[in-house]
């Protein structure tokens, strides 16, 4: 591999494999040096890869892949506030203490109320240091709740902020700002950041995955190997099958499986040992662990029979590679689990019961506080209670326009072929599993507190009374055809001013920074639309600038 030209250079290398498991500190023979390496090149790694590369550093970038992570493959969200340009155009109103109010709500402390104050101030210009670097976004605002909207929308109320009690402690106001673009813009998103470091004079390096860390003898991180597999039919290959399988994993989840097996097989047997030297500083960008199954049954057992969603490089390596180099973690047994009832929007007002008959959840919410509740709260057996008049509101409102391709086909699929009919209380009970006196005395306990005029029992707002004849919809974990995704939200404990990886002693880590799903951030403890991207960029922007200071 040939040296860069300058001598001031930062490298981004993507992924490291299981012999990351190992410690190790020092090597014996020097490679080619660099002046800061950042480990991913997808969203975080990207940003804090143009932010490094400020003052003259150049940049060198490597990727397990070709780039993008799983920020390329997201619905491309920001979640911002406090007052955006965006906001301002839409004639919505919003404030730093409103949004901050908010999210300590939703983030249950994982950071300290200085570091959201300041994720908050920093909010507004986050976004315009995205435009900058040539990520669009609109001011098209939404008309109504949904979890994701149509192409003719790009600004909405991407959380909980209009439910109880979230809009009673802070006053609502719509922050999922979605990049300009159709579907699920991610690549959109990322694109222009891949730009920006390239005319920021960033070398971009494919097809390579860091294999360990190394401490010198004062014990900073100064090194990294890694495998590359050379330009040719094996790294075409290699790009093919990656593509392959981040597009069939979350349709048909055991042939995305063998896919990327495939995939491993090239890197071991076509790849090139190297290994790389920095002067300042290595930064990890490397995802989450979602795709680590026995990293999801140790530290969230819970969730292994939900659909795992990101990239293949959402493996948990780059958290193991720093634990054994003595950093410590946090918050690993945080999984975001998404189940999104809206939209359609009329299957929110049906009720969803746990096998004992009994509801669990305010059914409007966000999809992730359903779908945690559906986990922790239900034991991941569920079914959503609905009546003819629920069912056909829900068809109509799938042909109405106002879905996306990839929200019309799963509603599609379970109105039609996991809908089941029940012409009585005890019919349901049979379909659901539960004692018939005990769906009876739910359905007539929501029924009556409609009638009456009563605040809903789980708060919610829009309410319909259910009648005879009932569909009740299977939302269990083992139904295949509505899978809960999942993205893990825990990761390394950092440093909050610099993003700088704390040891186990509590102490940073000399030379290490991390950014993104690979660090424990303002994210950790409850996902919102949009909220994890905001972290890439607060953190990437964070992280690259301490590593290129040394």
């Amino acid at each position: 591999m040939a040296a860069p030209a300058k001598t001031g250079t930062l490298l981004l290398c993507c992924f490291p494999g299981p012999e990351s498991n190992k410690a190790t500190t020092s090597l014996s023979s020097r490679g080619e040096e660099v002046d800061v390496i950042v480990v991913g090149f997808g969203g975080a790694g990207a940003v804090a890869a143009i932010e490094a590369a400020r003052d003259g550093v150049e940049v060198v970038a490597l990727d397990r892949f070709a780039g993008g992570g799983a920020t390329a493959i997201s619905g491309g969200v920001l979640y911002a506030g406090g007052g955006t340009r965006i906001q301002r155009e839409a004639g919505v109103e919003d404030d730093v203490a409103a949004m901050a109010d908010y999210l300590r709500e939703e983030i249950g402390g994982v950071v300290s109320e200085e570091a959201l104050q300041a994720f908050c101030r920093e909010s507004a210009s986050n976004l315009d240091w995205l435009s900058e670097h040539g990520v669009r976004f609109d001011s098209s605002l939404c008309p109504v709740k949904t979890s994701y909207p149509s192409d003719d929308y790009f600004l909405y109320y991407s959380g909980n902020e209009g439910f109880r009690p979230w809009r009673d402690r802070a006053r609502p106001a719509p922050r999922g700002h979605r990049t300009f673009a159709s579907g699920l813009p991610g690549r959109h998103f990322f694109e222009p950041l891949r730009a920006a470091a390239l005319a920021a004079g960033v070398e971009v390096r494919s097809h390579c995955r860091v294999r360990k860390l190394f401490r010198n003898d004062s014990g900073r991180v100064h090194a990294v190997e890694y495998d590359e597999i050379p330009a040719g039919p094996a790294r075409w290959l290699h790009a093919q099958i990656d593509f392959f399988a981040t597009k069939v994993s979350p349709f048909v989840p055991p042939l995305g499986r063998g896919l990327r097996a495939l995939g491993r097989v090239i890197e071991r047997s076509r790849s090139q040992r190297r290994t790389l030297h920095a002067r300042r500083g290595v930064v990890l960008a490397t995802g989450g662990y979602i795709h680590n199954p026995e990293m999801v049954a140790t530290h969230a057992p819970a969730y292994v029979r939900g659909l795992p969603m990101g990239t293949a490089g959402c493996s948990g390596e780059g958290i193991a590679m720093a634990e054994a180099q003595g950093a410590q973690s946090r918050h690993l047994d945080r999984i975001s689990a998404w189940f999104f009832l809206n939209p359609p929007s009329a299957l929110c007002e049906g009720i969803l019961v746990d096998k004992s008959g009994e509801r669990f959840v305010n059914e409007a919410l966000y999809g992730a506080s359903v779908g945690r509740a559906l986990v922790e709260a239900s034991g991941g057996h569920a079914f959503l209670v609905i009546d003819r008049a629920l069912w056909r509101r829900a068809r109509a409102q799938v042909g109405g326009g106002q879905m996306q391709l990839f929200q019309t086909l799963p509603a599609l699929l379970n109105l039609w072929f996991n809908c089941g009919r029940a012409a009585t209380p005890a019919a349901l009970a049979r379909r659901i599993g539960c004692d018939p006196a005990a769906i009876e005395a739910t359905i007539e306990r929501y029924n009556a507190d409609i009638r009456s005029g009563q605040p809903d029992a789980m708060q919610k707002d829009e309410r319909a009374l259910l009648a005879p004849p009932y569909r009740a919809i299977n939302c269990s974990l083992d139904d295949w055809r509505w899978p809960l995704m999942t993205l893990s939200l825990g990761g390394l404990a950092v440093d909050e001013a610099n993003n700088g990886v704390l040891g186990n002693d509590g102490q940073p880590i000399p030379g290490l920074f991390a950014a993104g799903r690979v660090a424990a951030g303002i994210c950790s403890n409850q996902y919102v639309s949009g909220l994890s991207l905001a972290d890439c960029v607060s953190a990437g922007r964070r992280a690259g600038a301490a590593a290129a200071t040394g």
